[in-house]
């Protein structure tokens, strides 16, 4: 069989593999949610001021919250396989292409974040780890170290601060401006003029910590036998970083990266609230003061599937940095 064969095979395993475990997630965020006080009919009464206890059942029947539990996951199971995941009462649309409108922008700064983080980090750390006990290790570590300790929010409020009151380089805030009604390029550079600061903030934690995680992998990897054998060899310095060494420091790093991109929606809340960025990790926000269920759990339901795919890929390039590692 050969390697694509073997590759193709090993990725229909792992998605077989992978519906179980999206079912069980499913039904957890289902039961957990349940377990919170209140419910979407208890948030309308709230915001009308007075509701009548008829009012409040009829409600309760048109969202069908007066069925049993094993009812309402039942009836929640089977419209999840039909992709239908529910109406969402506070927007007043489908589920579905609510998120689907927010998809976008958060997938603009998820990715965004991630390529300058990993990176800048791996760049980063590759300079401190070669340059061990010299200023550019101090000066290195001492950045990460501020930067990972900066709280998100007030970084990005510096930023806006200085960039955009103060020099006016950058907008304060949105992901694009519809008063300009720009179309093509001109909207991609506006939107990419947008994305700027909220990436920036988003990014350094994780730079700092993907800079700390390379430095310490690549320092891990100098002290292994192949590298005093290729020294030995007479390999060059250059040859040993670049072909040898930093190929296996960098799978703790891709790692890591993969595990952290589910966080990424949740960490994005901060930072879609203070530039006002339309995307998923603030609808989850303004969801769960709602009680707007079904818009949650669609929502968890997208943060797992994405977290799937991501493990999937990264199981991909871990095989294409180390051949030891096969799939298959």
């Amino acid at each position: 069989m050969s390697h694509s064969a073997r590759r193709l095979r090993y990725v229909l395993k792992r998605l077989i593999q992978a519906l179980p475990i999206v079912l069980a997630i499913v039904i957890m965020n289902f039961f957990l949610l349940q377990m919170a006080e209140g419910d979407a009919v208890d948030v309308l009464a709230g915001e009308a001021g007075s509701a009548t206890p008829e009012y409040m059942a009829e409600l309760r029947a048109k969202f069908g919250l007066d069925q049993p539990l094993p009812v309402q996951l039942a009836v929640y199971l089977k419209n999840v396989l039909t992709f239908d995941l529910g109406y969402s009462f506070r927007h007043e649309m489908p589920v579905s292409q609510l998120i689907l409108d927010r998809m976008i922008p958060t997938m603009l700064l998820m990715v965004s974040t991630i390529m300058l983080a990993v990176g800048f980090g791996v760049l980063l750390g590759l300079i401190a780890a070669t340059g061990l006990n010299t200023w550019r290790d101090t000066a290195i570590s001492i950045f990460a170290l501020i930067t990972y300790a900066t709280p998100l929010f007030w970084v990005g409020l510096m930023l806006i601060v200085v960039f955009s009151l103060n020099l006016g380089w950058f907008p304060t805030s949105g992901m694009e401006n519809l008063t300009m009604f720009y179309e093509g390029w001109d909207r991609v550079i506006d939107i990419a003029h947008h994305l700027v600061l909220p990436t920036i903030t988003l990014s350094l934690f994780y730079l700092a910590l993907y800079t700390r995680l390379m430095r310490a992998s690549m320092l891990e990897q100098y002290g292994q036998d192949y590298v005093t054998t290729a020294r030995a060899k007479g390999v060059t310095e250059r040859r040993i970083i670049f072909v040898h060494v930093l190929r296996n420091a960098l799978l703790p790093v891709v790692t890591m990266a993969g595990v952290q991109v589910g966080a990424l929606i949740g960490g994005s809340v901060i930072v879609e609230s203070v530039f006002a960025w339309p995307g998923l990790g603030m609808l989850a926000f303004e969801a769960l003061f709602a009680r707007d269920l079904n818009l949650l759990l669609g929502i968890f339901l997208l943060s797992a599937l994405l977290v799937v795919a991501v493990n999937l890929v990264v199981d991909i390039i871990y095989s294409s940095l180390d051949p030891r590692i096969e799939v298959g």
